[in-house]
């Protein structure tokens, strides 16, 4: 059963970090907000001692909101975070502690498919390895040689995950002329149709791409789905890349893909563990690219990602059902 609103007229709510644009302005207009200020993750008792007074919280991909957290906040009503995955919350301990939880879907797509394709079009040219040499004085003179990369027009590109996400990307792909390849948990006859997808098996999609491009949530289902006998199935001409949760991959298999040359390159926006430690072996690769989880990371869309974030707090503190709201069925009991 969902939690009933309080007495008090303005609800308590906290905020585990600083939003950009002014959604946090039209929230204070409408409740008592109380913001951890520190741009890292407040730590678990600075949580504990913020919710056993909060009745809503908005947190990000990074919070780790359990079990034990939810049992030591008796008012809190509804937690919307920042994010368009939820696996860092406890959903089942939510539902049965009355608490509806939100996320903000859609927003990201398009920004998120743009840095896709950056990463992979990167990864391909060789970009990351090129400014080095020019920084490092390694650039002595124009070779036909010199850091040789894959061509991405005509190149087939394999999207696990044919999401918004992945539909998004695939639209980029026509435009450089690639085949697009997909596997997703059900098919998708109207991309089929307007984009040319072609849906094969997990396999033949690793055995056929050029590029392979993940666009999957995190379940029990798809942690680790790309480990050795993945990167073993792919050509070793291939580059394979990551915008959606670095735990799908299993990353010392990835180490040992672009060690062995298995592969010939990766370009990862997310890993199993974040931040990715500075001496993490993976990053003495050359040929791995690895940027610090900013496919959403536009002045827009983040601005709306807060927006969207602060309209479905609001709309379950007010007792409506929010617009992206993951445990509705709560408010039906």
């Amino acid at each position: 059963m969902i939690r009933l609103p309080g007495r008090r007229s303005r609800p308590r709510v906290y905020v585990t970090r600083q939003l950009p644009g002014d959604a946090l302005d039209r929230l204070r207009e409408q409740a008592q907000v109380d913001i951890w200020g520190d741009d890292l993750p407040p730590p678990r008792d600075e949580l504990l001692a913020a919710l056993a007074e909060a009745e809503g919280l908005i947190c990000l991909l990074t919070d780790n909101i359990d079990a034990g957290l939810l049992q030591e906040a008796p008012n809190l009503r509804a937690i919307s975070t920042m994010a368009v995955g939820y696996d860092h919350i406890d959903i089942e301990a939510a539902t049965a502690n009355g608490v509806l939880v939100t996320h903000t879907p859609g927003v990201l797509t398009e920004t998120t498919a743009d840095f896709t394709f950056a990463l992979l079009l990167s990864a391909a040219r060789r970009l990351p390895e090129g400014e080095r040499a020019v920084r490092e004085g390694r650039w002595s003179s124009w070779s036909p040689s010199f850091l040789l990369g894959r061509d991405v027009h005509g190149a087939t590109l394999g999207i696990v995950g044919l999401g918004e996400i992945g539909l998004a990307v695939a639209r980029r792909a026509r435009g450089f002329d690639m085949r697009v390849l997909y596997h997703s948990r059900t098919r998708k006859p109207a991309a089929e149709e307007e984009l040319g997808c072609v849906y094969v098996g997990f396999d033949e999609l690793l055995d056929e791409s050029d590029f392979v491009s993940v666009h999957l949530p995190l379940t029990p289902e798809t942690r680790h789905l790309f480990g050795d006998a993945a990167f073993e199935r792919m050509k070793t001409t291939a580059i394979f890349v990551n915008t959606a949760r670095g735990a799908v991959v299993d990353e010392a298999a990835l180490m040992r893909a672009l060690e062995s040359q298995a592969i010939a390159g990766a370009a990862v926006d997310v890993a199993e563990v974040e931040p990715l430690p500075r001496h993490d072996p993976l990053l003495r690769l050359p040929n791995l690219l690895a940027t610090p989880h900013i496919a959403s990371a536009s002045v827009a869309t983040r601005s709306r990602m807060a927006e969207m974030a602060v309209d479905n707090l609001l709309s379950a503190l007010a007792g409506e059902t929010p617009a992206h709201c993951v445990n509705p069925q709560i408010i039906d009991t």
